[in-house]
């Protein structure tokens, strides 16, 4: 497969944009095009150029001007300062090319207050940094210094951008298609249009970090590329060595390495936290965290701008459960305003038609949702597991106090969801990333219970209200079980966020807290039962999604520890029936007497130690029928009469 730029003209979109058109050898339509689902046409007549009586070609027009793929590399980007008002990239703040901005803070050497005052004369102007740079005004308390890139930096830049596209082509614009098709309408970070009009002229005016992300990430889905499909993958493990150094601590600080670092995060076993605190560091230098409504930019970037922020957000919040750690967004330093459809450029209009792509309507409200769950699960965080929380709950009726009202708003975020992004809901040959936006649901909930169970241990409850508790949390994995079966493959092969195989791990350390913690011997075997069944959803789901590997790991490498509590016999009841609770009569509910201690040797006499966890196929057929859930059903166990309990005492 072979791609070149269309001989004789342009096509009329790629004429307007004044850009490269595209094609490969095996497509009708070129790559701008095929990214936006629409046809190539030439209806419209070329336009009439004018020159100037002395023919003096402008910085604009010697910029975009076509050039062919063997004048690409030698081509030199242009300052956008210079592009019309009609370009995209006119006035641009964050996506100047070999510029960096860097935002002046209230306790910055420049003093803001001093750049407010008039100047009455050059010499006698406040100068905010050495010469060379200039200060940019883009709105109250928005200033930011603009300073022009090293030359030797600059230099090596066009020497790496080289590299990264000899070691993909020709697949460069296949890659970047199906980047598009797949990655961009789930995790919106980039603006496609500007991407491709950068792209359309020169790979060079992007920055390395960010076209290698886009064709790193793009490369998981290589088969599902008409284009590529019967084509060699292209090795990257000379591209691999470079990524460290593209996302160095010490490189000037640009939007598009947030967007590329991003990205990189993104991809399949490489998470890294460490990674994670230094976006947000760079985040902080380009002024992401303040709000930029009315900044005098334009409107396309702003959207950009709080896409990135809140994906950089949920990064950070995310990475701070997963990781264990804290996090490094604080609400008094958030000024960023939640995100709304305007924010996203893109429409269902633009949904490609080639099979095995993502749906663009659906990838906005799974950003938007998932956006707005990570605010409650920053809440979880502050309130439930930061140091100075711990402090706070003297005991676990203190704590359930505490996790009632955050349980309620993920109740109302629940029932908030569009119906058009219920589980069942897809579409044919579509792949559906509706499966990350419930896992991270399940996971906030799971992590509420871990909080209630384990504290329980430390701070005992009486019995009854332990048994509520623990029927509530073991409802919840059962959900997690059900949620696994429902999973299709248009799920298992769509994206997945960074965290999702991290967060199936989390699920298995909370089923182990389970059945560690239970004392009772029924109640053991049902718990048993159902991580046997999570464990086999994983592997048949395994090989088709990577992601589920580090929870597949965590369960394997405890076969011993599991082996303790596997049962002699086929399970025959099932506690944690919430809706049988309900419907007993109230001297009833604390019928059976938990204790959070007990003997050992009584709880040996019921758990055989037998059989390692390899062998537990078996038990999936005596596993109780649980607790199953239809598509409008509610995953979430009501606290109201809990914490009625509770008050009450």
């Amino acid at each position: 497969m072979a791609w070149f730029s269309r001989p004789g003209r342009p096509c009329d979109a790629c004429r307007k944009r004044k850009i490269r058109c595209l094609v490969s050898d095996s497509a009708r339509d070129c790559v701008l095009c095929r990214s936006h689902g629409q046809q190539c046409t030439f209806l419209e007549a070329p336009p009439k150029k004018k020159r100037k009586q002395t023919d003096v070609v402008s910085p604009e027009e010697a910029a975009v001007a076509s050039i062919s793929p063997a004048e690409t590399q030698q081509e030199q980007p242009h300052d956008y300062s210079n592009c019309p008002e009609a370009s995209l990239l006119s006035q641009t703040l964050g996506h100047q090319h070999f510029r960096t901005n860097s935002y002046i803070g209230a306790t910055s050497s420049p003093s803001r207050l001093l750049l407010e005052l008039p100047s009455t004369s050059q010499p006698g102007r406040y100068r905010a940094s050495v010469s060379g740079s200039e200060v940019r005004r883009v709105g109250q308390d928005g200033y930011f210094l603009m300073l022009p890139d090293d030359q030797d930096a600059i230099k090596e830049q066009l020497e790496v951008l080289d590299k990264i596209e000899a070691a993909i082509s020709p697949y460069g614009p296949a890659l970047v298609e199906l980047y598009f098709r797949i990655v961009h309408p789930s995790f919106p970070i980039l603006h496609k249009d500007v991407f491709l009009v950068k792209y359309g002229r020169s790979y060079r005016e992007l920055t390395p970090a960010c076209l290698a992300a886009v064709y790193m990430l793009a490369l998981n889905w290589w088969s599902y590329s008409v284009d590529l499909a019967d084509s060699v993958k292209p090795d990257i493990s000379d591209l691999e060595q470079l990524v460290p150094g593209l996302i160095a601590f010490d490189k000037a600080a640009k939007v598009s390495d947030i967007q590329a670092g991003l990205l990189f995060l993104q991809r399949p076993r490489h998470d890294s936290w460490r990674l994670t605190a230094q976006l947000v560091a760079t985040a902080e230098e380009v002024g992401l965290h303040r709000d930029c409504t009315d900044w005098e930019i334009p409107g396309w970037e702003k959207g950009v701008r709080k896409r990135l922020a809140w994906a950089l957000f949920m990064q950070d919040k995310w990475g701070a459960l997963v990781h264990g750690r804290p996090s490094h967004i604080k609400a008094d330093n958030w000024e960023v305003f939640p995100l709304e459809h305007d924010d996203f450029p893109e429409n269902v209009e633009e949904d490609h038609v080639e099979q095995g792509s993502s749906e663009v309507e659906k990838g906005i409200l799974i950003f938007i949702h998932l956006s707005t769950l990570t605010q409650i699960l920053s809440n979880v965080i502050d309130e439930l597991f930061t140091v100075e929380a711990s402090k706070r709950h003297g005991s676990t009726v203190a704590l359930l106090q505490t996790v009632k009202p955050i349980q309620l708003r993920l109740k109302s975020w629940y029932n908030n969801l569009p119906s058009c992004l219920e589980l069942d809901t897809t579409t044919s040959r579509k792949l559906s990333a509706t499966g990350q936006l419930y896992l991270a649901y399940l996971t906030v909930e799971v992590t509420l219970h871990r909080a209630i169970v384990e504290s329980e241990m430390k701070k005992p409850l009486d019995a009854g209200l332990r048994q509520i508790t623990r029927e509530a949390a073991i409802m919840r994995f059962k959900s997690v079980v059900d949620f696994l079966k429902r999973l299709k493959p248009e799920h298992m092969q769509g994206f997945w966020h960074f965290a999702s195989g991290s967060c199936l791990a989390i699920i298995g350390t909370f089923s182990l807290v389970l059945l560690a913690t239970s004392t009772d011997p029924n109640e053991s075997r049902a718990i048993y039962s159902q991580i046997a069944e999570f464990r086999w959803l994983l592997k048949i789901n395994g090989p088709g999604a990577g992601f589920t590997k580090p929870a597949v790991d965590l369960l394997q490498s405890n076969a011993g520890f599991l082996a303790r509590y596997r049962p002699q016999g086929p399970t025959k009841v099932i506690p944690g029936n919430i809706q049988g609770r309900a419907n007993r009569p109230a001297g009833q509910t604390q019928s059976k007497t938990l204790s959070n201690t007990g003997s050992q040797d009584e709880v040996d006499g019921n758990i055989a130690n037998t059989q390692a966890f390899e062998n537990i196929s078996e038990d999936l057929h005596a596993s109780p029928s649980g607790i199953g859930f239809s598509p409008g059903q509610a995953w979430l166990y009501d606290f109201d009469d809990l914490v009625s309990q509770v008050c009450s005492t």
